[in-house]
Order: structure tokens, then C-alpha cells, then sequence
């Protein structure tokens, strides 16, 4: 039935969109960042401009 076939095309990149949105947050929600303040304060001394 090619008369379907618009809302075959619609449902499926729906279900791509809203798998790449899941896919997305769990990824960004997912990574946890454990800042490092004592290799920050080193690198802040190291750099030492002399212009």
C-alpha cells in the first residue's frame, strides 16, 4: 500500500529522534567530572608570561 508509506517515514524518524535523544542524555547525564584543584594550581603557577 504505497499510500502508507508517508506515515511508515514519519513513525520511523520519529522512534530515530526520540532513540538519539534518549541515547544523548544518557550519555550526558551519565559522565561524572571530578574537578582536580590541586593539578589546576600547579599548572596556574607553572605558566608564566613575560611579555
Amino acid at each position: 500500500m504505497p499510500q502508507m508509506a508517508p506515515m511508515s517515514w514519519t513513525m520511523l524518524m520519529i522512534m530515530f529522534i526520540v532513540t538519539l535523544l534518549i541515547f544523548n542524555s544518557i550519555n550526558y547525564f551519565s559522565f561524572t567530572y571530578s574537578p582536580k584543584t590541586s593539578e589546576t594550581k600547579k599548572t596556574k603557577s607553572l605558566i608564566n608570561w613575560k611579555w
